[in-house]
Order: structure tokens, then C-alpha cells, then sequence
């Protein structure tokens, strides 16, 4: 657990929530501009906090979700509670 857990990079976010499998891959998204929180572009060391609304473009799909918890590191059965989808 982080000992300030107030605070993440999106993209160590994206990794350690396993919304997206690679840090690298979630840099590239947010270089490419497919990344917003809080309906703004967000850059790959964009702080994201909970309540942050995140939007991903997957392709021809968007994804939707809320920050609910951050932590430095969590079990692949846990991860989906650190977001919620909107």
C-alpha cells in the first residue's frame, strides 16, 4: 500500500488497475491523446486521485471510469475495485 495513497500517475494507475496490461502501452495511449480526466487531455504523469473520471478511446469504443481507490500495488482479483465503470 502507498504510503501517500492520495495521488497516481494515470498511467501507473491504468497498469496497477489492470485497465490496461503495460505502463508503456498506457503512455502511448496518453501520447496519442486517447487518455482524458475529468474531461481534459491528460498526460502519462497526470496525478489522478479518487473521484477522477477517466475516458479512454479504445479504438472505435470509449471507456468510461471513476477512481475509487488508489494503491501502489493490488491482487488481479482485487483491481476492479479501484474504479468503477460509467
Amino acid at each position: 500500500m502507498a504510503e501517500d495513497n492520495s495521488s497516481m500517475r494515470l498511467d501507473k494507475f491504468l497498469k496497477v488497475s489492470r485497465v490496461i496490461k503495460r505502463r508503456t502501452v498506457a503512455n502511448e495511449a496518453c501520447d496519442a491523446g486517447r487518455v482524458m480526466v475529468n474531461d481534459r487531455p491528460a498526460k502519462a504523469s497526470a496525478k489522478v486521485k479518487p473521484g477522477d473520471v477517466i475516458e479512454i478511446g479504445f479504438g472505435n469504443k470509449t471507456v468510461r471510469l471513476r477512481v475509487k481507490d488508489i494503491q501502489n500495488t493490488t491482487k488481479k482479483e482485487d483491481a476492479a475495485e479501484l474504479f468503477e465503470y460509467l
